[in-house]
């Protein structure tokens, strides 16, 4: 049988088996070795699978992203160069890239939207869960050129396959096990995947539960003023569960696919000891991939997703507070055209819908409708000097309010629409310097229309504890960004070193005004907020990027180290000050041992003291932790598995992150001592 054909955990279970064999004569009888094959191509931001890219892009996939898992995307990416996390505690965690997040970074499933709320406040969750993701894919810097304005500080895009990618004969599939943490995690995952060479088939479910969070002994603030010390982070439980049915036929020249996946989690609100978030997601999507090696036209790829999004937010006595719904819908598809000498390249489109509500006490913006309508060309050009890359896009974006429902409110005002022509453009360059060594740069200019929240937004926002008006007038954000980095590749060892600076001449910023709103609340008690406001301020980022790994020690045991180190100075120039919740200095040195089916690591995660912050907010002191695992591979006739256990933290040292928002950040420290075990098994 073609390997090809075999069910991608069979595949995966051979892969593991030959290095299983290699190293322990014993098993080797009872393995089949696989042929070597090269690692996948990145699909982010690369429609025409290059190997060669000036995008700075990090993956996660394989044993790492096992043992890297977490609760939420942003935890389980908090480790790559560039990116932190908001961290609102454990459960809602959304990435932040280079100190850029909300609207300005696009998360993706399998390169579609994922159209929920998690951008609108710190405190909702995005409806993704890692168990079931194969392989993330993180694009730092702008992704405006083939993503949309919401992607000028980066992509995320979280692969799986539920619309199975390439033709299986048989069954397989793999399941995951993970226990303990400091949250007491009880998790697990399973996927089985059949096909007869035409038709494919996956199914998935998966299921979480956690206990509130385990920290160091500390004295938890609130509203500036000191709590019990505790070592639990209140309200920080959750339940999440989830599961997905796709299929794809496969035709000689492409696939035509599609899946239904349901999400739900029930979490608590760490800013409110007694409100709970009960959230759903039902989605489905839809892939058509088709190919010619002949004709002026190469390859088509269509998309497209529909996604119904809502939670309710539950008070303490069981009443629904506010309650969020959204409904999106998105297309997309990209034409890849015959080359033209030594040009090549695609064109494409992207068409997205997006209706969003909320209803209750604590909603801070009206009913809204946004629509989005874009073109885009990608060329690419092999030269003298490297692999040249251009790229514009054109966008047309509409940001609507429906306005109070009952006028006699008089809260958001009338409806209103606004429309925006957005404009983007890259270039960039790969320059071999030798097989080892290339030199990188890129050069882009991005353009994003305001969110619904940013134009229209006008009440208190709980998670922040402030009362936030948006601005209706407010103009497209614009800025430019350049990277340049030096790599080297030399079989296990690694070296990155980048540099990027971005200028945003209209950067909308959520700015202190000064005054201060009092509001009655149902019990006819005042209270005082302070007020921000949206508005368009000059803003300057600077950062570098280093991250590497070389082979030490070869042969039996083999012996590897690695590093991150990041840095991102942000600065509003308008007033001179830093911008609010910017990552410090971080840095990350992993020592990894492997002897046969054994492998350890030790790892240092480091962060400077943040002391540039605004006046508005309070420098966050540095930490070391150390954290350690151990691993052991395994085989079960045809199956192979993975065995592990984690210790976080070994230490029990108090930590905050400093992106994380003011009002949190006294009552969430990072998790405390633990020790994780579990166990993947591919058959």
């Amino acid at each position: 049988m073609n390997s090809s054909c075999l069910p991608r955990g069979r595949r995966h279970a051979l892969a593991l088996a030959a290095s299983i064999a290699a190293s322990s004569p014993a098993l080797a009888q009872t393995t089949v070795v696989a042929a070597t094959t090269l690692d996948p191509v990145v699909v982010t931001g690369n429609p025409l699978g290059s190997r060669d890219i000036a995008a700075p892009v990090s993956v996660l996939s394989g044993d790492e992203l096992v043992l890297r898992r977490g609760s939420s995307l942003g935890e389980t990416l908090n480790s790559q160069p560039g990116v932190s996390s908001s961290y609102f505690g454990p459960n809602a965690n959304r990435p932040i890239i280079r100190g850029l997040d909300g609207d300005r970074v696009r998360l993706l499933t399998n390169a579609g939207a994922s159209l929920d709320a998690s951008g609108l406040s710190f405190d909702h969750a995005v409806p993704i869960d890692p168990l079931i993701v194969e392989r993330l894919e993180v694009l730092r810097g702008p992704g405006a050129l083939l993503y949309g304005g919401s992607a000028v500080g980066g992509v995320v895009n979280a692969l799986d396959n539920r619309i199975p990618k390439e033709p299986l004969a048989g069954i397989g599939g793999a399941a995951e096990l993970r226990l303990g943490g400091a949250a007491r995690e009880r998790g697990g995952a399973a996927l089985i995947e059949t096909g007869n060479g035409r038709f494919a088939l996956h199914v998935d479910a998966f299921g979480r539960d956690t206990d509130d969070l385990r920290v160091p002994i500390h004295t938890p603030i609130e509203g500036g003023e000191a709590l019990p010390e505790t070592t639990r982070v209140r309200n920080s439980a959750s339940t999440s569960r989830g599961g997905a049915v796709g299929g794809s036929v496969f035709f000689a020249s492409g696939r035509l696919g599609v899946s239904v996946d349901h999400y739900d989690s029930t979490y608590g609100i760490v800013a409110e000891p007694d409100v709970t978030i009960e959230m759903e997601r039902d989605h489905a999507g839809l892939a058509f991939d088709w190919h010619s090696s002949d004709g002026p036209l190469r390859a088509l790829r269509t998309t497209l997703n529909h996604t119904r999004y809502g939670h309710d937010e539950i008070e303490g006595d069981g009443a629904v507070g506010t309650h969020f719904e959204s409904t999106g819908s998105e297309a997309r598809f990209e034409a890849e055209h015959a080359p033209i000498g030594p040009l090549r390249g695609v064109v494409g489109g992207q068409w997205e819908d997006f209706d969003f509500s909320a209803l209750g006490e604590e909603a801070f913006v009206p009913a809204t409708r946004t629509k989005r309508r874009a073109v885009f060309a990608l060329e690419e050009l092999g030269w003298a000097l490297g692999t040249l890359t251009a790229g514009a896009r054109l966008e047309k974006a509409q940001v609507d309010s429906q306005g109070d429902a009952d006028p006699a409110e008089a809260k958001f005002g009338p409806a209103r629409e606004r429309s925006f022509t957005l404009r983007s453009a890259s270039l960039s360059n790969v320059f071999k310097l030798n097989p080892q060594w290339s030199l990188s740069g890129g050069l882009s200019i991005t353009e994003r229309a305001p969110t619904y929240y940013e134009l229209y937004a006008n009440g208190v926002h709980v998670a922040t504890s402030a009362f936030e008006r948006g601005d209706p007038d407010l103009k497209q954000e614009r800025g430019s960004n350049v990277d340049v980095a030096l790599q080297w590749n030399d079989g296990t060892h690694h070296l990155r070193v980048g540099a990027f600076a971005t200028r945003f001449s209209r950067f909308i910023s959520l700015e202190a005004t000064g005054a201060t709103i009092e509001e009655t609340n149902d019990e006819g008690e005042t209270e005082n907020f302070p007020e921000f406001a949206f508005q368009s301020v000059r803003a300057r980022l600077d950062g570098v990027e280093i991250e590497g790994r070389r082979r030490m020690l070869d042969g039996p045991w083999t012996l590897d180290l690695s590093g991150k180190l990041d840095l991102t100075r942000a600065t509003n120039r308008d007033t001179g000050e830093p911008l609010p919740r910017i990552a410090p200095l971080r840095m990350l040195l992993g020592l990894d041992v492997n002897h046969g089916l054994w492998g350890g690591r030790v790892e240092l995660d480091h962060a400077a003291k943040q002391n540039r912050v605004p006046a508005t907010d309070a420098p966050t002191p540095g930490y070391t932790l150390v954290n350690l695992s151990l691993t052991r591979r395994f085989a079960l006739g045809d199956s192979s598995g993975l065995w592990f256990v984690k210790l976080d933290n070994a230490g029990d040292r108090l930590a905050t992150n400093a992106a994380t928002i003011q009002t949190v950040r006294g009552l969430s420290p990072l998790p405390g001592r633990s020790l994780k075990a579990g166990v993947r098994v591919v058959f």
